[in-house]
């Protein structure tokens, strides 16, 4: 709840309004309060960024049955709860005013396998299946994917020491030669 009132004063200090709703997307309660809240906030939902994720580096033989549903609840079942309730609650009466609104997936560029992180390349390979299927589902909301390739952010400096030499190779897998920023 902090960081979020931290971004929403941002918000207020560049001249735009916002609220702050802290949810565990995980949590399938949790979400259709959220999204109930929001609804009473401003009265409608014109737009969805999935924008949440989570992993840690590892081997797939490494990978415990609780890393794995971590991962997955994060990177895949989140994005899906926050969608369904978005369309349900709002976005599937709105389509029928003419305002149907969209929802942004962010997942990642996992088609050549995520290697030391095959938990988060299958739960995004998911989120790309279920984009397409809700995109055929639910038009006439807009529902896409964005899969940004290797990123460099802080949150890579969340990794453990020994990831240092991955995240240096990675510019080597993109055309560009580079991250991006």
């Amino acid at each position: 709840p902090e960081k979020l009132e931290k971004v929403r004063e941002e918000i207020a200090a560049a001249g735009g309004g916002a609220t702050t709703h802290a949810c565990d997307i995980r949590d399938e309660e949790q979400v259709c309060a959220t999204v109930d809240a929001v609804l009473a906030a401003h009265g409608r939902i014109d737009g969805l960024v999935n924008n949440a994720g989570g992993q840690f580096p590892a081997p797939l033989r490494d990978i415990s049955l609780k890393g794995w549903d971590a991962v997955v609840r994060t990177n895949l079942t989140g994005g899906f709860l926050m969608a369904r309730e978005c369309y349900t609650q709002w976005m599937k009466q709105a389509a029928q005013g003419g305002n149907a609104g969209a929802i942004v997936n962010i997942i990642a560029d996992m088609w050549q396998g995520m290697p030391s992180m095959g938990h988060s390349g299958a739960a995004r390979a998911g989120m790309l299946n279920f984009t397409e299927t809700a995109a055929f589902e639910w038009a006439p909301v807009r529902v896409n994917a964005v899969a940004p390739g290797w990123i460099a952010s802080s949150g890579m400096d969340q990794y453990p020491p020994e990831m240092a030499a991955v995240i240096r190779s990675l510019p080597e897998l993109v055309p560009l030669r580079r991250l991006g920023t």
